[in-house]
This record gives C-alpha cells, sequence and structure tokens, in this order.
C-alpha cells in the first residue's frame, strides 16, 4: 500500500460511478446548497455515522462529532456548528445521539488520569464521581456502562438547551426541538431516550440530571413503541387467571425488546 493510499482513491471512484449509474442526478442534487433539517451531534466512533444510521442521504442531516458527544459550553468548534446550524441552516431538530458501550463513556469510569481527553470527559467524570455508590451499585459491569451512556446524552442535551444559541432561537420564536438518543450496534437500532425540548419553559421544568440517575427513563426504539401501540388496542378481561396474566406479560417483554 502506496503513502498515497491509492486503494481508498480507487473506492471512491467506484463509488462514484455506482451513485452516478443508480441516480444520474445525484451530484447535481448534492452540489446545489444544502437545506439539511436535522443537526446530528453524536461521537466520534467509527461505527456510528450519522445518514447511515438514519438511512438518509448526503445533505440531508448536518454533523458534529466528537469522543462522548460531548457538549462542552466553552468548546468554540462545537459552538460554531451549533451556530451555523440553528442560525443559517435553520435546522428545525437537534439530536445529541450517543451509542451503547461508547469507549469514551467508558473511560470516565476509570481511576486513570492524562491530560486532553480526561479534561474533555471532566463533566461527565465528575457526574459518575458524584454518583459513583449509585452507578457501583450496577453489579453487570456492562450494564453500569450503558447506564453511564444513558446518562450522558440527558445531561449534554440540557447542557445544549442552555446555551444562549438555543435560548435566542426559542425566543425569536424560531421551531427548533432538541433530542435525546441513544444507538445500539449490536442491533442497528435506535432508542428515544429524550429529554424532547422546545422551550425554555421545557427545559426549565425538567428534572435534574441527578434525579434523573435516581430515575432513570427508559429508552424505546421504534419496534417496542409499535409493539405497545398495538398491546394497547386490545381489550383484556379484568380479572384473569394469576398464569395467564404471567403468560402475558412474559409476552409482551418479549415484544418490547
Amino acid at each position: 500500500m502506496g503513502r498515497t493510499l491509492d486503494h481508498l482513491f480507487d473506492q471512491n471512484v467506484a463509488w462514484a460511478h455506482r451513485k452516478t449509474r443508480d441516480d444520474p442526478d445525484f451530484f447535481r442534487r448534492m452540489a446545489e446548497q444544502q437545506t439539511p433539517n436535522y443537526l446530528w451531534i453524536g461521537c466520534s466512533d467509527s461505527r456510528v455515522t450519522a445518514n447511515d444510521v438514519l438511512g438518509l442521504d448526503p445533505g440531508a442531516v448536518f454533523v458534529h462529532r466528537n469522543i462522548a458527544n460531548i457538549v462542552h459550553t466553552s468548546d468554540l468548534n462545537i459552538l460554531s456548528v451549533l451556530e451555523f446550524a440553528v442560525d443559517y441552516l435553520q435546522v428545525e431538530h437537534v439530536i445529541v445521539c450517543g451509542h451503547y458501550a461508547c469507549g469514551g463513556v467508558r473511560r470516565a469510569l476509570v481511576a486513570e488520569r492524562g491530560a486532553m481527553l480526561d479534561h474533555w470527559l471532566q463533566p461527565l467524570t465528575m457526574l459518575y464521581r458524584k454518583h459513583r455508590a449509585v452507578f457501583d451499585g450496577i453489579a453487570d459491569e456492562s450494564t453500569r456502562l450503558d447506564r453511564l451512556c444513558e446518562v450522558n446524552i440527558e445531561m449534554q442535551v440540557r447542557r445544549l438547551a442552555a446555551t444562549p444559541i438555543i435560548e435566542n432561537a426559542w425566543a425569536r420564536g424560531q421551531k427548533l426541538h432538541l433530542h435525546g438518543w441513544i444507538y445500539a450496534i449490536h442491533d442497528g437500532l435506535i432508542r428515544d431516550l429524550g429529554p424532547h425540548l422546545s422551550s425554555v419553559e421545557e427545559r426549565d421544568a425538567l428534572p435534574s440530571i441527578d434525579q434523573r440517575v435516581l430515575q432513570p427513563v427508559e429508552p424505546q426504539s421504534a419496534v417496542r413503541r409499535q409493539a405497545l401501540a398495538a398491546f394497547s388496542g386490545i381489550n383484556l378481561p379484568e380479572e384473569m387467571p394469576g398464569d395467564i396474566c404471567e403468560k402475558g406479560l412474559t409476552y409482551r417483554r418479549e415484544q418490547q425488546e
């Protein structure tokens, strides 16, 4: 393999040919002014790419990615992206989407300390240390990590909602919604975690992130929501034998997974 990475150039040519063959107007559309409706703030993990996960073409999503999808309110990079997306592109939705088994979040759980990476993760590390007894009370290591991944997303949505960029957009009546999602690499599904915010009033009415650590939200995939909706339309007898009730609950749990 040469220093110019010729194999990647070859793959680029093949990709461009496939795109043109399947959709002759694809690159003409891409060359026009981008008008995305979504800003995706995600993790830098190479396995989680916004357009692929959402099934959207390039141009539909404006993207910012960093280690562990952290919203640092003093970071000029993310603030510039946010300002451009909200004020100039006029996106309607800002999505903070992390993922389970996140290596960056895992780093916040260890005692080892370095320089730049641990400085970047400091808000999450401090939250973990503050509630260490709660998190360490989760016996299974992977479950503990995934729980911190969820809390991290909720914390970042709150931090995002506290930026003047978002506050100003809401103050001038701009239609702007914030969302907290989490992606599972093992099945490819996004779970809706929240919070969903569309105003300062909704932000200020949120329980604190400390409360959320103690009272977690259960993420739901679209598959799970559909299953719950299907069951909500079934009329069951008020009195049912215990074994039938238990079988029904077991089936419902299976459908929710």
